[in-house]
């Protein structure tokens, strides 16, 4: 199996991904799947964190402040989630109401911004592409909100279609062309039993995996392009996680596939 492809893991914590376990500077993530009635509590000296409530109803609180009970859904195909940024350094603590899956996306970061609700109704949704590439994008922390490295965003890619396509990839500072940013993609599929593919490649060929993605896998892009398929009757969510040493979403399309853009 490609090292780039996780499987879940068994029990509350099911993926935990660091820079050190996955071979790079920025990112940090984790998936926690908590019962009605728990409660889990951390925190990061240097890092910022971005807490999205994929399902589920929770009381999240930070430092002095209570933010209430959040959870805006129960299954990420139902709607935008409610989320909460907390910059570093972070502390946080989830009270579940009910069954919580809630994602943990961290980066390297300092103070200067405030902890803030990011309410399931201020997360706007645009469609992207055009017949079998049309997929649905909400941006969850963008880069027009305050924060110091994180890029976060969810993408529903209905059954047959294509997602992160035409291929592109955002590996070099390359600025105003293209920015330089490690990834993360958290995949979901409704039916469960369903699947996707997701292929990550270079200009070079020195990286190119073809992956078959399963419900709840999480795929690593450290650099290249990567984009997905969601199988015929299968609809795909995926949450991502971007982060690198400027924060700014540039990327650059495959040359041999940029003419699927010509008007």
């Amino acid at each position: 199996m490609s090292k780039l492809l996780l499987r879940p893991d068994a029990g509350s914590l099911t993926h935990r991904v660091t820079p050190l376990s996955a071979g790079w500077t920025h990112i940090g993530f984790e998936v926690h799947k908590l019962a009605a009635g728990s409660r889990i509590q951390a925190g990061h000296q240097t890092r910022e964190a971005c807490l999205v409530l994929v399902s589920g109803k929770a009381r999240i609180k930070t430092g002095q402040q209570d933010f209430g009970v959040l959870g805006a859904r129960m299954s990420p195909f139902d709607g935008a989630p409610d989320s909460v940024y907390i910059p570093a350094p972070s502390e946080w603590t989830v009270e579940c109401e009910t069954d919580v899956e809630i994602a943990v996306c961290t980066a390297p970061g300092g103070p200067g911004f405030s902890p803030r609700v990011i309410r399931a109704a201020d997360v706007a949704q645009e469609t992207r592409g055009t017949g079998t590439n049309t997929r649905y994008v909400r941006n969850i922390l963008p880069e027009t909100a305050p924060a110091n490295a994180l890029l976060v965003v969810e993408v529903i890619t209905p059954g047959g279609h294509w997602s992160s396509y035409p291929p592109h990839k955002h590996d070099t500072l390359d600025l105003p062309n293209e920015s330089a940013l490690e990834e993360t993609y958290y995949h979901q599929v409704k039916p469960a039993q369903g699947y996707a593919h997701q292929r990550v490649y270079t200009d070079d060929g020195t990286l190119d995996e073809a992956m078959t993605v399963r419900d709840r896998d999480v795929v690593l892009v450290p650099r290249g392009y990567h984009p997905v398929a969601a199988a015929h009757g299968y609809d795909l969510w995926y949450l991502n996680v971007m982060a690198g040493p400027v924060r700014t979403w540039k990327f650059r399309d495959d040359p041999a596939h940029a003419w699927l853009k010509a008007p």
